[in-house]
């Protein structure tokens, strides 16, 4: 039995069993409430326990063109970018939380194929209404500013590509997030992250060590609106200025992936055979800001590698072994080894503004600047160091229910880059994109 059918069989199970209890319990539960984008919920009379379903479905199209008039091609695709349900609970008596989110579409956050499923899976323990630890697997907040927000409340098209280059998206672990608000109403937010490093749950061999991290946030105007730290356009119109201002820090301690997504990617051994893996740290700051419709992102990250210098072999895609650490015509193991990482630096600034009519229009841009020995070259999939982009939404519901966005990006090509055939190319690019969201 494939994956695919076994999470759809769970999926219908899980609808089936929120359905059965409702029925058998109608004197006990009722039907809290449903809101088009925020789902069904079930509670008790008194509401310590409950039960939300929701999910949302996102068909997408595409369309590149590529300026170099030798190549005169175009790229096009239609696909259903994401395909989500998500099951939440509570035991406010046990002060116990959990959450489990699929994707049908098998397509990452990041828009790259993957072969799992599971986006979410983990149990939070309240100690109080300020302080949680969670385990399980989940968004980690040492990622860029973006990638907390979920991808039905995105204000243009598609996430930037600092969330698509540095951005590890799910990671399986220990996460402890704190609220700490002064006597103005202002408020601080530290998280802490212990994980396996591996970016989502490892079902083979767990390589490398552990990594640790972490981000602090200062509220200084207060708490946003309706959970708006956590989604993008600023819908409900926020009546007063609300800013969070971010840090974040982590380190990776023996990767074997680009940035931290994968368990064994990329595996290199020393003399006696054992692995030895570079470690990876990467921070970064941000912000965002609201007022009565006009909402501002901007974030930077960065990264940096420290290769150890007893490596002498590499593992290849066959899994034979090669002892070649060629860079330029030279053996250069320590320049070989960043070369197949994400190392750089990148910023994402966009803004946009909703009108009371429920149209809004963004703008973003989009920096990349790689090390000279960084996978951010790959003339294929990156070396395009700046995004323009604009975009145009229509809200057809309240808050994010069903919306349609289209978007329109130019990019910069350096040279020495392909098309998505690995073609050369000596222009730039154009890219339209549409997308149409519908949430239960």
């Amino acid at each position: 039995m494939s994956a695919t059918n076994s999470i759809r069989k769970w999926a219908v199970a899980a609808l089936a069993a929120v359905a059965s209890t409702g029925a058998m319990n109608a004197q006990n539960n009722l039907l809290h409430t449903y809101t088009l984008g925020e789902g069904y919920t079930l509670s008790d009379s008194r509401e310590d326990y409950a039960i939300n379903l929701r999910g949302y479905i996102q068909p997408y199209f595409e369309l590149k063109r590529y300026e170099d008039p030798d190549l005169n091609s175009n790229y096009s695709r239609v696909r259903m970018r994401r395909i989500r349900l998500r099951l939440t609970g509570y035991a406010a008596q046990q002060r116990i939380e959990y959450r489990l989110k699929f994707d049908l579409s098998g397509v990452s956050e990041a828009g790259e194929e993957m072969g799992q499923y599971l986006f979410d899976g983990f149990i939070t323990y309240n100690f109080n209404r300020d302080h949680s630890l969670t385990v399980g697997q989940k968004v980690p907040t040492t990622d860029n500013r973006e990638l907390q927000m979920g991808s039905q409340s995105l204000q243009l098209v598609e996430r930037s590509r600092v969330t698509s280059v540095f951005s590890t998206i799910r990671e399986f672990g220990l996460f402890y997030e704190g609220r700490y608000r002064f006597r103005n109403g202002s408020y601080i937010r530290p998280t802490f992250e212990l994980t396996n490093g591996d970016g989502i749950n490892a079902f083979a061999k767990d390589r490398g060590g552990l990594k640790v991290g972490g981000r602090i946030d200062f509220l200084p105007f207060g708490l946003f609106f309706n959970y708006g730290q956590f989604r993008q356009a600023d819908l409900v119109r926020e009546q007063s200025l609300k800013l969070v201002i971010g840090a974040s820090y982590s380190y990776n301690s023996g990767m074997s992936s680009r940035r931290g997504r994968g368990s064994g990617d990329i595996i290199y051994l020393n003399d006696q055979g054992l692995e030895s893996l570079p470690d990876y740290q990467k921070y970064g700051v941000d912000f965002l800001l609201k007022y009565r419709g006009f909402s501002m992102l901007g974030e930077f990250m960065a990264s940096a590698a420290s290769v150890p210098t007893d490596i002498s072999q590499r593992v290849r895609n066959d899994g034979s072994i090669s002892t070649s650490f060629e860079v330029d015509g030279q053996q250069d193991v320590e320049n070989y080894v960043k070369g197949r990482m994400m190392l750089g630096r990148g910023y994402n600034i966009q803004m946009g503004y909703v009108f009371p009519s429920n149209w809004s229009i963004d703008a973003r841009y989009c920096h990349l600047d790689a090390d000279q020995h960084s996978f951010m070259n790959n003339g294929t999939f990156y070396n395009r160091p700046n995004y323009y982009t604009l975009g145009v939404t229509k809200y057809l519901a309240r808050d994010y229910g069903f919306k349609i966005q289209a978007s329109m990006t130019y990019v910069e090509a350096s040279a020495g880059s392909n098309d998505v055939s690995s073609r050369p190319i000596t222009g730039n690019e154009w890219i339209a994109r549409v997308i149409t969201t519908f949430a239960f």
